[in-house]
């Protein structure tokens, strides 16, 4: 699995633009501590599939210690053959905002959140994904994916890029204190086969909370693995 770090920009909106650039698209939708009340009454209830303890995403209490992953911080990756990683760096923060997982021409972006004890933000976050893109004009839908409520979000394209539509899939899992979101672009985003396939890299995700106290929806930090470095933006 290749190691490599690209530098990318959160930005308020989670259209995904073309595909040399939608790397950068999926992170961009933030959590925030303190979004807008919503009217709209959500569900906030864990929303994860009766056998994530055994079959994953996990907790990293759910691994066993010896097993080898990639140490990111917040999110460890399982290593497998044809699995490309990037890390999405926000320039502004100056942080690293997101794990992208290229596998089997699809992009799979991940982010870690904190959340309570005894409830889920996977509700609240669909709600406010929804409003968000609604009013920027995608075409959004609901669906029960294989994990649960995805979110799908047609975007169109301006003319000078090809025209048409930009399909992404929002998904996520409650887990003990936390939530794992990913958004899934490229072939997995339509064709059932492939997404089975990233829905199970998915899966084989490690989420490491840390016992530090930390307010809901707050982002769990990542960070660049041993012997990686970012590349610099070029002056110019």
């Amino acid at each position: 699995m290749s190691r490599e770090m690209k530098n990318a920009k959160a930005s308020e909106t989670a259209t995904p633009r073309s595909d040399s650039e939608n790397t950068e698209s999926a992170d961009a939708v933030e959590l925030h501590e303190n979004a807008e009340a919503n009217t709209v009454e959500v569900d906030d209830s864990k929303s994860a599939p009766e056998d994530r303890a055994a079959n994953g995403p996990f907790d990293v209490s759910e691994v066993p210690a010896m097993r080898p992953y990639v140490d990111l911080g917040g999110i460890k990756v399982a290593p497998r053959e044809g699995l490309q990683l990037r890390l999405e760096v926000d320039e502004r923060a100056n942080r690293v905002a997101a794990v992208s997982l290229d596998y089997e021409d699809s992009l799979l972006q991940v982010q870690a959140f904190s959340a309570p004890k005894s409830s889920g933000l996977w509700g609240e976050v669909r709600a406010e994904l929804i409003q968000q893109m609604t009013a920027q004009g995608a075409e959004v839908s609901e669906e029960e994916g294989l994990l649960g409520p995805e979110v799908i979000v047609n975007t169109p394209v301006p003319a000078d890029q090809g025209g048409g539509t930009r399909l992404a899939r929002f998904l996520a899992v409650d887990g003990p204190r936390w939530m794992l979101r990913g958004v899934i672009m490229g072939k997995a985003a339509t064709d059932v086969a492939t997404r089975e396939l990233v829905i199970d890299l998915f899966r084989e995700l490690v989420v490491v909370r840390g016992d530090q106290p930390m307010p809901p929806s707050e982002l769990i930090p990542l960070r660049v693995p041993a012997g990686v470095q970012a590349d610099t933006p070029s002056e110019g």
